[in-house]
C-alpha cells in the first residue's frame, strides 16, 4: 500500500437493481474474490474507465438473483477492499417520498435512517469492540464529484443533499409506513444502503450513493401502488444513466490523492476499545483487509 499521503485510487462501483455491468472499462476482468466472512454477490470486474482503475459489484449479483435481506454485505464490503478500492459510489433503486423527486431523478444522499432488523451489521464481534462514527455517513468529496458529474448529462436530474431511508424488505411498505417515513422527514425508501454505508466505515472507505427514484413508494395519491412493472421500467432508463453518470466521474476523478479531508479513511484510528491482551484471534485473522491499518501497530 502507498503510503498515506498519496494513495493510489481505485473507485468501487456497487450497481443496484438494473445495474449488472460497467460499459467501456478497458482492460476488463471478471475476478473471483475470496472473503473470510462467505461468498459475495458476485465476481468483481476489474477494468480502467477514463484512466482510473475501477472495480465493480453488482449487489444483487448478475441477473439479480440475491433478494436485500440475504445480500452478504460484509462479504461485498470485504472483496472490495481486497482488490485494493478506496472510495465507493453506491447506485441504488429507491421510492420517493416527496412531491418534487419524480421517478427517473437522482438524489445524492447525506443522511440514512436504518430500519433493517436481521442483517450482519459490523465487522467487529465479541473479542474485539470497535465504535465508528456514523454522524456523517457519507464522504462530502465524493458526493461533491458526483453533483459535478451530473451537470455535464442532459438527460439526469441530480438533487443534492436528502435522508434515505432503509427498510428491511422484500415487500415494499404499507401505505401507513410510507405516510410516517415523511413525517420523519425522510425524502427516499429503499432496502440496500445498510448495513453498506456501515461496513464501508468500518472498514475505511470512503462512500457516497446516487439514490436513483423509481416510484412514489405508495403514498401520492395520484399515482398507483408501487409494483414491479412500473418500477422495472424506470430501472432500466435509470441504469443507463447512471452508467452515463459513472463515465462521467471517472474522467474527474483524481487517480491519486491524499487523506480524506472528512475522515473517513482514518475511522478506526481511535474507535478500537478491546486490549490487545485479550483480543480475539480468530476475528482478528479474518480482519487483516479491514482494519490491518491499526491492527498491526
Amino acid at each position: 500500500m502507498m503510503p498515506q499521503e498519496c494513495r493510489k485510487v481505485r473507485l468501487g462501483v456497487i450497481g443496484g437493481s438494473g445495474l449488472y455491468e460497467i460499459d467501456g472499462l478497458q482492460g476488463a476482468e471478471w475476478v473471483g474474490v475470496e472473503s473470510p466472512f462467505g461468498d459475495p454477490s458476485d465476481k468483481i470486474l476489474l477494468g480502467n474507465l477514463e484512466g482510473l482503475d475501477v472495480a465493480f459489484l453488482p449487489r444483487h449479483g448478475r441477473g439479480h438473483l440475491i433478494p436485500p435481506g440475504d445480500i452478504n454485505f460484509r462479504a461485498n464490503i470485504d472483496a472490495l477492499k481486497r482488490t485494493g478500492v478506496t472510495d465507493i459510489i453506491s447506485l441504488s433503486a429507491v421510492g420517493s417520498l416527496r412531491e418534487e423527486l419524480a421517478p427517473g431523478d437522482f438524489m445524492i444522499v447525506d443522511q440514512f435512517i436504518d430500519r433493517t432488523i436481521r442483517r450482519d451489521k459490523s465487522f467487529f464481534s465479541n473479542g474485539l469492540v470497535v465504535h465508528v462514527s456514523m454522524a456523517h455517513p457519507v464522504c462530502r468529496r465524493i458526493s461533491e464529484h458526483l453533483m459535478q458529474a451530473t451537470s455535464g448529462i442532459a438527460d439526469i436530474r441530480a438533487v443534492k443533499g436528502g435522508t434515505y431511508l432503509v427498510m428491511e424488505g422484500p415487500q415494499f411498505s404499507t401505505l401507513a409506513e410510507s405516510e410516517l417515513y415523511r413525517t420523519w422527514g425522510c425524502d427516499v425508501i429503499g432496502m440496500t444502503n445498510m448495513p453498506e454505508a456501515k461496513l464501508a466505515r468500518e472498514a475505511e472507505i470512503c462512500y457516497a450513493t446516487v439514490a436513483m427514484v423509481t416510484d412514489y413508494d405508495c403514498w401520492h395519491e395520484e399515482h398507483d401502488n408501487v409494483t414491479v412493472e412500473t418500477v422495472i421500467q424506470v430501472v432500466n432508463d435509470n441504469a443507463t444513466h447512471a452508467r452515463d453518470l459513472v463515465i462521467s466521474l471517472a474522467g474527474s476523478f483524481a487517480t491519486e490523492r491524499g487523506p480524506c479531508e472528512g475522515g473517513c479513511d482514518r475511522a478506526l484510528e481511535n474507535a478500537l476499545m478491546t486490549s490487545p491482551e485479550v483480543r480475539n484471534s480468530a476475528l482478528l485473522a479474518k480482519l487483516d483487509a479491514i482494519a490491518g491499518r491499526v491492527l498491526q501497530r
